[in-house]
């Protein structure tokens, strides 16, 4: 690929990773244009662009997965790139191809790498050819109850099924017997089409308490490859992660040179081209085995930004322009450690539902070593139409208790009235015996924080006047003394609500 000068960058996201990639777009100089539904139109990713065009209504399939309605802001406005963020159109082979057809740079890696590796069987397959160690398994399509049972009992019990063409948990399926075969089958099956449209599955052995460790690795169009290390994300719940860490306190200096290495000969096996992830499990016995590999940035790329010191987004920029990675492998170090949570709008007292309304009150922490990713801002209405993320808390500590210490005091000082949100429930994870430790597994939510329930806390006086004023100042003057359904005028305290019981985020100082 011949060097090419990007002008205009057209971010197709929402959100945090918007504001993130529009930000770096800012300070590398390009003109950029933000996309928008008609819940975002308000949003702090619409006034951080030079430009900023609606694509469609709330909806995501109208909006932000309507690839035509992408494509016609790129044109109106003279983008000659677009960043696809993560989620929505990031690892659809479709958009990346159509961006190409329309002489747009794609910010990502190729189209057909897209294709290959999104889709699981075929990612095996040439990850196996690569001499990439996979979990042994079955995928070869004949899955008459006679055949699967005999290839199960090969692979040992349990089992697990999982959809081709997808991930999230979407078609997985833990199988301890045979007779629990055929009705996970087609299960699995059931959900795997609803997901992705594609019913395809295939079959692993079930590893449990494994750990999830990845490594972020780079490549560009000279064929050039490194790996900026690892990751750890083993916290999930409902195989979304929710704490990531780097380095990972699992691997030693040995194995992790080892991981890197073969994430390296993973890149190079589909001549891997911009930021992409490699994802393995970790057994007790401390062998790995790949999982997937994402086409994209990921959410967890701050913990790498701050322990190696690399803009991963300004990296991607200058690949995109058909410049080679400026460094070799030596030259990059792992230096502190530094720990990822994920703020969501969500009640995980009543089963993680999604929370809405508007942040009547909002401070985020601030100190050495924190950095906060978000798009959040004081009055703004979080809708229901999208993820439930807010924002990320990051914290670097010179070691990984210092890293803690800071990633506690941050989460006590994030003050976010209004929507209902997941930070204590962070904070218990981050103060757990077993997180100290290091002693993180995929089941440890499961395992130390199921059933959830929190500690008996009040806000103080101060937030909650803070956020009646801040609601006061938000209410139309016509509308204050319009009387309520009681014949009472409407006041901050009525639209408050419950206010005595308001809760804030933070917890009890």
């Amino acid at each position: 690929m011949e060097a090419q000068k990007l002008r205009t960058v057209l971010v197709a996201n929402r959100g945090e990773i918007a504001c993130r990639v529009l930000r770096a777009c800012r300070q590398r100089g390009l003109q950029t244009v933000a996309v928008y539904s008609d819940a975002d139109q308000h949003a702090l990713h619409v006034s951080l662009a030079d430009t900023a065009i609606c694509i469609g209504s709330a909806s995501a399939r109208d909006s932000y997965l309507n690839i035509d309605a992408i494509l016609e802001a790129a044109r109106k406005t003279d983008a000659d790139a677009i960043h696809p963020g993560y989620g929505f159109l990031s690892e659809n082979a479709a958009f990346a191809h159509a961006c190409t057809e329309a002489g747009i740079v794609f910010i990502g890696p190729r189209a057909e790498t897209i294709a290959h590796l999104g889709d699981k069987v075929e990612a095996r397959r040439r990850m196996s050819a690569a001499g990439v160690p996979i979990v042994p398994g079955y995928q070869d399509g004949d899955f008459t109850p006679r055949r699967l049972e005999n290839e199960a009992r090969k692979i040992g019990f349990p089992i697990l099924l999982k959809a081709a063409a997808g991930g999230g948990g979407k078609g997985m399926r833990i199988v301890h017997h045979p007779d629990e075969l055929t009705s996970a089958l087609e299960s699995a099956k059931r959900e795997a089409f609803k997901a992705f449209g594609d019913d395809r599955v295939f079959m692993e052995r079930y590893i449990e308490n494994p750990r999830h460790i990845e490594v972020q690795v780079f490549g560009d169009h000279q064929g050039h490859v490194v790996s900026l290390f690892d990751r750890e994300c083993s916290i999930q719940r409902r195989h979304q992660k929710v704490v990531e860490e780097s380095p990972s306190p699992a691997l030693s200096d040995a194995l992790r040179r080892d991981i890197c290495d073969v994430a390296v000969r993973a890149a190079r096996a589909v001549d891997y081209v911009n930021a992409g992830t490699v994802e393995f499990m970790l057994d007790p016995e401390g062998r790995f085995y790949f999982l997937e590999m994402n086409t994209r940035l990921q959410v967890e790329h701050p913990v790498t930004e701050m322990v190696t010191g690399i803009d991963l987004v300004s990296l991607q920029l200058d690949i995109a322009q058909g410049q080679p990675i400026p460094f070799q492998q030596g030259d990059i170090a792992q230096r502190g450690h530094a720990i990822e949570v994920r703020i969501y709008a969500e009640d995980p007292q009543a089963g993680f539902v999604p929370s809405t309304g508007r942040i009547a009150l909002l401070r985020e922490p601030h100190g050495p070593g924190i950095r906060v990713d978000s798009s959040l801002y004081q009055g703004l209405e979080i809708p229901v139409h999208y993820d439930p993320m807010l924002a990320k808390v990051i914290a670097w500590g010179a070691t990984r208790p210092e890293a803690i210490a800071r990633l506690i005091d941050a989460l006590k000082d994030f003050i976010l009235v209004g929507p209902t949100s997941n930070i204590d429930f962070l904070l218990d994870i981050i103060r757990h015996p077993s997180f100290r430790k290091g002693e993180t597994y995929t089941s440890f939510i499961d395992r130390h924080l199921t059933p959830w329930t929190p500690k008996e806390t009040l806000p103080s006086l101060d937030h909650i006047i803070a956020a009646a004023m801040t609601e006061m100042a938000t209410i139309d003057n016509r509308s204050r003394h319009i009387p309520n359904a009681t014949g009472e005028a409407s006041s901050p305290w009525t639209t408050l609500k419950n206010w005595r019981h308001f809760q804030t985020s933070s917890g009890q100082r």
